[in-house]
């Protein structure tokens, strides 16, 4: 007897391909066009922030910059009353340039003005750029070695293909919009990996069980089996991804300036984590258990 369900996922996987690639070639196009808006993190150069004690507009801030004849390409207001100016250098600023940013700012606001300063040097940069993708690649390669341990070889192809497509949307994304990628980013980034490997694996482990007690004689019973463990599963997918959802908003909306990118990135990745955990990873799996049933049964025709 069918397993009935609202909507048949694995009937319209190709659909959900398709919108996937789509996003893929169109980040690797803006990638190799205008790659990704590096932090200060990633690239050397100095961040400023400079907290004025009463509320300034960037136009005013802006000015002073000027004053000093040291403007930054990337400047915002933040700050719990628009009192706070965050300012990066795509260079590194020495002690007397920026002394020259804060007499402007002090001659402006007084003695109340404080900074903080960020400075990274080329090669520690690139360190940190390197080591950022060491850490990605060796969460995919320990959640490989743990999802073949626990389930086996075609979860785990599925699984990592869903991880490289959660964190490859968001960098997307990311290139697309113009935004800044930081070390933030990166952590974004890897908590996005892990949310989406555990919305995977509830639905990994709902499938491997309904398996022991299916007779797979055909791909529509194995369509069955993947459409029923889904629909089993979603409401908890459901109320996760929306309980995770509503903390990234709130530190989106109310957060401070830095993290208003790591969340916005943890908004990006929670959508395309509880997206491909539904509607890619499984049909992968499925895709391959299909070719595994095919030669089956030519075995058993011979």
């Amino acid at each position: 007897m069918r397993y009935k369900w609202h909507f048949d996922i694995v009937k319209h996987s190709k659909k959900f391909y398709t919108f996937s690639i789509i996003v893929t070639i169109l980040g690797i196009i803006t990638l190799l066009i205008h790659g990704l808006s590096l932090g200060v993190d990633f690239k050397a150069g100095t961040s400023l922030d400079i907290a004025v004690g009463q509320a300034i507009d960037k136009a005013k801030a802006e000015e002073l910059f000027q004053n000093a004849e040291l403007v930054p390409p990337g400047l915002t207001i933040g700050g719990d009353n628009g009192d706070r100016v965050s300012a990066r250098f795509d260079k590194v600023l020495n002690a007397d340039e920026v002394n020259k940013i804060m007499d402007q700012f002090t001659k402006a606001y007084g003695d109340q003005v404080s900074k903080e300063e960020n400075t990274v040097d080329t090669e520690l940069a690139a360190e940190l750029a390197l080591k950022a993708l060491y850490g990605v690649l060796v969460a995919c390669i320990a959640i490989s070695i743990y999802v073949i341990i626990r389930f086996e070889w075609r979860f785990a192809v599925a699984a990592v293909v869903s991880l490289f497509h959660d964190a490859f949307m968001v960098i997307s994304l990311f290139s697309i919009l113009k935004l800044e990628v930081n070390l933030p980013f990166v952590a974004a980034i890897l908590t996005i990996i892990g949310y989406s490997l555990n919305d995977t694996v509830v639905i990994f482990d709902r499938i491997r069980e309904n398996t022991r007690f299916a007779k797979l004689k055909d791909p529509g019973d194995l369509k069955d089996l993947v459409n029923k463990s889904i629909w089993q599963t979603m409401t908890r997918s459901i109320n996760t991804v929306i309980t995770v959802l509503i903390g990234a908003l709130c530190l989106f909306i109310f957060g401070s300036e830095a993290i208003r990118l790591f969340s916005l990135a943890m908004i990006f990745g929670l959508f395309f984590g509880a997206y491909s955990s539904i509607f890619i990873a499984s049909p992968i799996w499925m895709h391959l258990k299909r070719i595994s049933l095919g030669r089956k049964r030519a075995v058993v025709a011979k």
